[in-house]
C-alpha cells in the first residue's frame, strides 16, 4: 500500500520525502527536479512496540512500514500533458491514498509558480487537473459501456448510470470521493476505473517555525474550504522537520522539539496519519526471537491476518490466540495473562483489532 505525495512545484514536497524516509532526492529552487517517482520505505512510529520490546526482550524488533512516494509536481494544464503531466498522473493512480501538500508559508527566496502564496488556489489547481485526468477515464469507459447497454444488457444499463452520475459531478467539480454511491455499486464499477480523485486524501499545511504548533492565516483558510470534505488536515513546518532528522542525538532532537512546543516530530504523527489513511492498522506476534508489527487492513479477520504472515497459516488456519495490547502491558508476559485466564481463543470470524497481540494455530 503507497501513499502519495503531490502538490505544486516548491512547495516542499521532495523536502517532506527526505525528511519521512532519510532518502535525499533532489530538492531544488525550481520545478520537476523530480522525474522518477522516489519511493521510500517508512518505519510506523509505535511506542507499544518499545514496549513489547522492554517486556519480552527479543533478539530483533520490527516496525510496520509504509511506502510513501514523491511525485514530481503538477503544474496548470498536467491534465492535457503540460509540464511532463500524463506520466505524473500515472504515477498518482498507482498510489492507494493521497497526502496533498499545500504551501501555506511566506518566503520572497523561494518562486511560486503562480507569483504569490494562496493555498486555496494551488488546491484548486491540482484538483481541476486531477478531475479532468478522471473524467478522461470515464468518458472512455463510457463509451464501451453505452453500446453494451443499448442492447438492453442490466449490468450495463446500471453502469452507465453511474457513469454518468460520475461524469456530471466532475464536470461540476466535485472529485469522486464526494458523490454519494452505495458500497456495491463503488465497488463493482468505481473502483476498478482505479480514479485518482477516488483516493482518500489528507492536506498538509507546510508553514513557518512559529505556525508549526498552533497554523496560520494560510492553514485557517484550508480548513474552511475541506471542512465537508472528511479530510484530515495536518501541520507541519518541513524545513524544520528536515533539519530535526538531521540530528544523530536523540537528547538534541528532543530539546529541539521542546524549544518549538512540539512533545514529537510531526513527521511521525503524519506517518500514523498515512498509515490510517491507507486503511490499516497493527498487529503484533511477541516472542524472544523477534517481536513484530505486522500490517494488516482495518476489518481483516484472523485468518487474513495470518496469511500477511505466510499464506499457508491462513489456508490451515485452525484458531488464533489473542492477546490485548493493554492486557499484556498490565501484566509484563504472556504467562502471567494466562495465569489470569486473559488470553481469548479465537476462531474464523474474529475481526482482527488495533494492537492486538497474536499467536496463530494452522494445519497444512
Amino acid at each position: 500500500m503507497k501513499a502519495g505525495i503531490v502538490g505544486l512545484p516548491n512547495v516542499g514536497k521532495s523536502t517532506l520525502f527526505n525528511c519521512l524516509s532519510n532518502a535525499k532526492a533532489q530538492s531544488a529552487n525550481f520545478p520537476f527536479c523530480t522525474i522518477e517517482p522516489n519511493v521510500g520505505v517508512v518505519n510506523v512510529p509505535d511506542p507499544r512496540l518499545k514496549k513489547l520490546e522492554e517486556l519480552v526482550n527479543p533478539e530483533r524488533v520490527i516496525p510496520a512500514t509504509v511506502e510513501i512516494v514523491d511525485i514530481a509536481g503538477l503544474v496548470k494544464g498536467a491534465s492535457k500533458g503540460e509540464g511532463l503531466g500524463n506520466q505524473f498522473l500515472g504515477n498518482i493512480r498507482e498510489t492507494d491514498a493521497i497526502i496533498h501538500v499545500l504551501r501555506c508559508f511566506d518566503n520572497d527566496n523561494i518562486v511560486h509558480v503562480d507569483g504569490n502564496v494562496d493555498p486555496i488556489r494551488d488546491k484548486e489547481t491540482i484538483d481541476i487537473e486531477l478531475q479532468l485526468k478522471d473524467l478522461e477515464a470515464v468518458d472512455k469507459k463510457l463509451e464501451k459501456v453505452k453500446r453494451a447497454a443499448r442492447t438492453g444488457n442490466k449490468e450495463a444499463i446500471k453502469e452507465e448510470e453511474t457513469l454518468l452520475k460520475l461524469k456530471d459531478a466532475l464536470e461540476a467539480g466535485t472529485s469522486v470521493r464526494a458523490v454519494e454511491l452505495s458500497d456495491e455499486v463503488k465497488e463493482e464499477f468505481v473502483k476498478p476505473l482505479q480514479l485518482i480523485t477516488d483516493k482518500p486524501v489528507m492536506y498538509l499545511c507546510n508553514v513557518d517555525d512559529e505556525s508549526a504548533v498552533s497554523g496560520n492565516k494560510y492553514v485557517d483558510l484550508v480548513r474552511e474550504a475541506v471542512k465537508d470534505e472528511n479530510a484530515e488536515v495536518l501541520v507541519l513546518a518541513v524545513g524544520t522537520e528536515a533539519d530535526i532528522t538531521e540530528l544523530e542525538d536523540y537528547e538534541e532532537r528532543k530539546e529541539f522539539l521542546a524549544d518549538m512546543g512540539l512533545e514529537e516530530p510531526g513527521s511521525a504523527k503524519l506517518i500514523r496519519s498515512a498509515y490510517q489513511l491507507l486503511n490499516q492498522q497493527t498487529y503484533f506476534t511477541a516472542g524472544v526471537k523477534e517481536v513484530r508489527a505486522w500490517t494488516v487492513n482495518i476489518g481483516s479477520t484472523a485468518p487474513q491476518a495470518a496469511g500477511v504472515i505466510h499464506t499457508d497459516f491462513e489456508k490451515g488456519f485452525i484458531r488464533a490466540e489473542v492477546i490485548k495490547y493493554d492486557t499484556y502491558a498490565e501484566f509484563g508476559s504472556e504467562s502471567k495473562v494466562k495465569e489470569a485466564g486473559k488470553l481469548k481463543v479465537e476462531g474464523k470470524e474474529y475481526i482482527v483489532q488495533d494492537g492486538d497481540i497474536m499467536h496463530f494455530l494452522f494445519n497444512v
